[in-house]
């Protein structure tokens, strides 16, 4: 048994496997306490954008804390959270008029259902029933997880996990799945939730941006609030701001988290159409929403936030994406060739491929032992199962993703 009291996320401790201590990061790159410099290929679980330790994020944060540390964000308010709000205003759609903070993504999906069932209820309508897609995963917490694929994940917590009704991911022209959501919409039900153009963890699955228009189409048509859940897609992984920008549809509920900071430090938002919020606006205290966290708006993950959205603004950080969105295409291409790889995928600056010749799992042999490999060569990659992903900061240079998609490659070659 060993000594040290740290349970890791997501992480087999019975395997005996080291865990290295980072010390700092700078840039695509994390340095650990014996010396080693790593490529961070996968953005420290998809959440830093513009690269480790941006200057103007660390800068705000270290102001802020001289200024103002924590304060309860109920009835009350301060400067760096009605920035963030403001930017956010501005840079995203019209019809999205209101900004509720929270702290990851998973309690931004929380907050956005309990928004869409108080929705109905104060409008007096029985709509409950939530709609989610196969292989899809909004978090960890116990909403989250009720609207994400069932499986290993949450296999021990089925029973708390409440009743969905699901739909196909799409395959081929994605009929069944439209087919099947018109059939659940119909039923009447109150909100469906998915995740633009990527499902993450379910393998980096990837559908067309003219299917989720006809997806926002069918619900619109049906009355159901449409939630897009953009924590990992949001940001300008897929090449566009929002996933959503793609298919040029606004959906009632967007859940953003991750690159909301620049991956800095935590902080969410559920941003809502008006009519959201305008069902819970009330003379009725009883009808006010009930949710909160102690950290709520955090000022210290606000400054880090504001300095985000600054960075949008000020640097060319759409040429970045535009740029590293081209190249991760062209390497991806690149390995299509090798008979150990299949299904080559990529989505903007997100990249991913199948090893070997089973199918894809997430408790796959492969993926530890293609993570050991990886990090003895200098590069974090934690591979889906037998899918590996590249997900890099924007700010990766040629040379260091070269050696990401070499190892990749060299990994492929011997498996054939």
């Amino acid at each position: 048994m060993s000594d040290k009291p740290i349970w890791h996320p997501f992480t087999q401790h019975g395997l005996g496997d080291d865990i290295p201590e980072v010390v700092r990061a700078e840039g695509a790159a994390i340095h650990t306490r014996d010396g080693q410099r790593l490529i961070d290929a996968i953005s420290s679980w998809w959440v830093t954008t513009h690269g480790h330790c941006h200057p103007k994020i660390m800068t705000a944060i270290a102001e802020q804390a001289q200024q103002l540390d924590q304060i309860i964000f109920a009835g009350w308010t301060h400067e760096p959270a009605e920035t963030v709000a403001a930017g956010l205003r501005r840079m995203l759609p019209d019809e999205l008029t209101r900004v509720f903070f929270s702290d990851s993504g998973s309690t931004s999906v929380e907050v956005a259902l309990k928004m869409a069932l108080g929705f109905w209820a104060h409008r007096g309508e029985g709509r409950h029933r939530i709609l989610v897609m196969e292989h899809s995963y909004h978090g960890d917490t116990i909403g989250a997880m009720s609207v994400g694929a069932r499986g290993v994940f949450n296999a021990p917590y089925d029973p708390l996990l409440f009743d969905v009704g699901r739909v196909p991911f799409p395959e081929g022209n994605g009929q069944e799945t439209l087919d099947a959501l018109e059939a659940e919409c119909r039923k009447g039900a109150a909100a469906f939730i998915v995740e633009p153009l990527v499902l993450g963890a379910g393998g980096m699955l990837m559908y067309g941006a003219g299917l989720l228009a006809e997806m926002r189409r069918i619900c619109t048509a049906h009355g159901v609030l449409f939630i897009a859940d953009e924590v990992m897609t949001g940001w300008g992984r897929t090449g566009t701001l929002l996933a959503c920008d793609q298919a040029k549809v606004v959906p009632d509920i967007l859940c953003l988290s991750k690159g909301l900071t620049g991956g800095a430090v935590p902080l969410a938002v559920t941003m809502a159409a008006e009519p959201i919020y305008e069902a819970h606006l009330s003379e009725d205290r009883a009808k006010m929403f009930y949710h909160s966290s102690s950290y709520t708006a955090n000022p210290l993950a606000c400054a880090a936030a504001a300095a985000n959205i600054g960075i949008w603004k000020s640097e060319p950080v759409e040429a970045r994406i535009r740029d590293l969105s081209a190249r991760q295409a062209d390497h991806a291409r690149a390995l299509e060739a090798l008979p150990a790889v299949r299904n080559v995928r990529w989505c903007g600056t997100i990249a991913a491929l199948d090893l070997g010749g089973e199918a894809a799992s997430y408790l796959s042999d492969l993926a530890p032992r293609l993570m050991r490999r990886f990090r003895g060569e200098g590069i974090l990659l934690r591979p889906l199962g037998n899918t590996v992903y590249v997900m890099p900061p924007y700010c990766i240079d040629e040379a260091d993703l070269g050696r990401v998609w070499t190892a990749i490659a060299e990994a492929a070659e011997t498996l054939e």
